[in-house]
């Protein structure tokens, strides 16, 4: 892997244990761990969701996380606890799960956590309050933007050689727009649930809070030249893009021919897997509303369907049974909606799969627009599920809510004390 690297590698079916001693140097913050995907299984406890499926860890407590890696790709854990404050202070991480059976990509390989954290003028990290709850409406970014926590570093490789990028946007609020410029393209084959159905040709990639892509790029430069790789602003609603810089520098690559592989090949493997689409034939129709209201004290609150998360409102499926969720987004800003523990397929406008089909478990919903999304609540995994906005601010607001997926355990309560 490229050097920028800073993750934990894995592979597939392997039981993978962590999360000791998580919330020992956190002072008086709890924490809790949850990672992306479905690697939890039905002993729902490793889902990290205080409240909802573990108790909060308290600091100086140990809690052991067991779960069995299920799919290939590239996951990312959190905290549940306070997730704006603590994921904007740099506390998440990658998980990379291969898979043993798939083919030799040859390809150099590099995982990017994409983020950012703000530093106010006396060089100490800004409050997490800041702005209030119009800070909190708007989603707060920061003013230092971070590939594997550092400001525009730099990859060596040799020019044409192909490298396939795996990256996460482990940002609070940030989405990011990447363009590596000078003619060079992206062939994305995977995001969120590993490899697609077939490859995206582009020449910039659009990655919202929470999503994962799996893309390869061939960059070209004469040797002992820099290439840059910019970030453009992308405009996630109100207030997102006006009076700011449109496009600065995310990282850099040097062509150096010590970095250049002996006999590296620029041909680019072709990466897919089949994928069957999800019937969606009986499914039961769900319709989320993301909304914002502003309270009598002139606050402001999000919500799904107008009312802000409250554990006692679950929506409700069977294990085993298909729905289609009409995702409508009310507000003035985008919002990354995500499920926790099941992916899901995105529909067109006509109710058709879009393709290449792929798995997914975040979806951007534009600003004052609608997405569908079919899921499937597979058997053998019941529990309350909780979805939300992975603008983590947004989340924070009220934009979340939970799924019970068969009927709720026994002895279980559902006041609305989460801590997002």
């Amino acid at each position: 892997m490229g050097h920028l690297d800073h993750t934990v590698a894995l592979v597939t079916g392997a039981s993978r244990g962590a999360g000791r001693g998580i919330a020992t140097e956190l002072g008086t913050a709890g924490a809790t761990v949850y990672v992306t995907g479905r690697s939890v299984s039905g002993e729902q406890p490793t889902d990290g969701v205080p409240g909802v499926s573990q108790p909060e860890v308290k600091p100086g407590e140990t809690f052991t996380y067991d779960f069995v890696l299920r799919d290939a790709g590239l996951f990312w854990y959190h905290p549940h606890v306070m997730s704006a404050a603590q994921v904007g202070f740099g506390l998440y991480g990658a998980l990379l799960v291969e898979d043993p059976q798939e083919a030799a990509s040859g390809l150099e390989e590099v995982v990017m956590v994409l983020s950012d954290i703000e530093i106010n003028e006396h060089g100490v990290l800004e409050d997490p309050e800041s702005g209030g709850s119009t800070g909190m409406a708007f989603g707060r970014e920061g003013n230092h933007v971070l590939v594997n926590g550092r400001e525009r570093p730099t990859l060596a490789t040799g020019t044409g050689v192909p490298q396939r990028w795996r990256i996460v946007n482990a940002a609070k609020s940030r989405y990011f727009e990447i363009d590596p410029g000078g003619g060079i393209r992206f062939r994305t084959v995977g995001g969120d649930g590993g490899l697609q159905e077939a490859p995206v040709d582009s020449e910039t990639i659009v990655i919202a809070p929470g999503e994962r892509i799996d893309t390869i790029v061939t960059p070209r430069a004469a040797k002992g030249n820099e290439l840059v790789v910019d970030y453009r602003l992308f405009n996630r609603g109100y207030g997102s893009v006006e009076a700011r810089v449109p496009i600065e520098p995310l990282f850099a690559i040097a062509f150096d021919d010590e970095a250049t592989p002996a006999g590296a090949a620029a041909s680019v493997p072709d990466l897919r897997r089949p994928i069957a689409a999800l019937s969606t034939a009986g499914a039961k129709d769900v319709r989320v509303e993301l909304t914002i209201a502003q309270r009598e004290n002139g606050t402001f609150e999000y919500g799904i369907n107008g009312v802000p998360f409250q554990k006692d409102h679950a929506f409700t499926a069977q294990p085993g049974e298909t729905q289609i969720w009409t995702l409508v987004n009310s507000t003035a800003w985008s919002h990354p909606f995500h499920i926790h523990g099941f992916f899901f397929q995105v529909l067109d406008d006509q109710g058709q799969p879009v393709r290449p089909l792929a798995w997914k478990d975040t979806v951007n919903v534009p600003f004052k627009s609608t997405v569908r999304i079919v899921v499937r609540f597979d058997e053998g995994r019941p529990g309350a599920w909780m979805f939300h906005c992975h603008v983590l601010d947004h989340a924070d607001g009220g934009l979340m809510g939970i799924v019970q997926v068969g009927p709720p355990a026994e002895g279980a309560s559902t006041p609305a004390t989460h801590t997002h």
